[in-house]
């Protein structure tokens, strides 16, 4: 099943094991409410002038446990503020990856990612879980996303899911 709502296609920004929340969106900044005005300092610390470097459509890379550490929505809210269009990594916090999705940030877990090159150009599909490396041609199967999930993320997000969901019921 394809659905171009779920297809990506950028320049790959790489990170690698164990990027944890403080290391995405440093604690100072968890005061700010915009995203723009969070995504300013997203990786700050752990890739100076990332947010500068990310063009819209790009794609996350990261290897390992991303998003490891406390559990704060700010974290995916930065990385989508950037213009990120999706995550790919081998594995992920629980936490992470399930504010990733409630904030509307698709995430793919890939364990048998191989290295990837900073800038690589990479196509994902959330609804297969088809991740390509377009320079290498390698083709490499991540965990699809559950239909509930890419509909949470069609939404925009948890909000929008269950405002949709609400006003069908007319409780809304």
């Amino acid at each position: 099943m394809e659905d171009k709502d779920f297809l990506y296609r950028g320049g790959a920004r790489v990170f690698g094991d164990n990027v944890d929340t403080d290391a995405i969106i440093p604690a100072q900044y968890l005061i700010l409410a915009e995203e723009k005005e969070i995504a300013a300092h997203c990786m700050e610390e752990e890739s100076p002038g990332f947010p500068t470097r990310v063009k819209p459509g790009d794609v996350l890379v990261a290897g390992e446990n991303f998003g490891c550490g406390s559990s704060r929505e700010h974290a995916p809210v930065a990385i989508r503020g950037c213009g990120i269009a999706c995550v790919v990594a081998k594995s992920f916090s629980r936490l992470f990856y399930r504010n990733a999705v409630n904030i509307g940030l698709p995430v793919i877990a890939a364990p048998g990612l191989p290295p990837v090159s900073e800038g690589e150009e990479i196509a994902v599909d959330c609804v297969s879980g088809s991740i390509r490396l377009l320079k290498s041609g390698a083709e490499i199967a991540g965990s699809p996303l559950p239909p509930f999930m890419l509909e949470i993320l069609r939404t925009g997000g948890l909000y929008g899911y269950l405002d949709q969901r609400l006003k069908a019921q007319g409780r809304l």
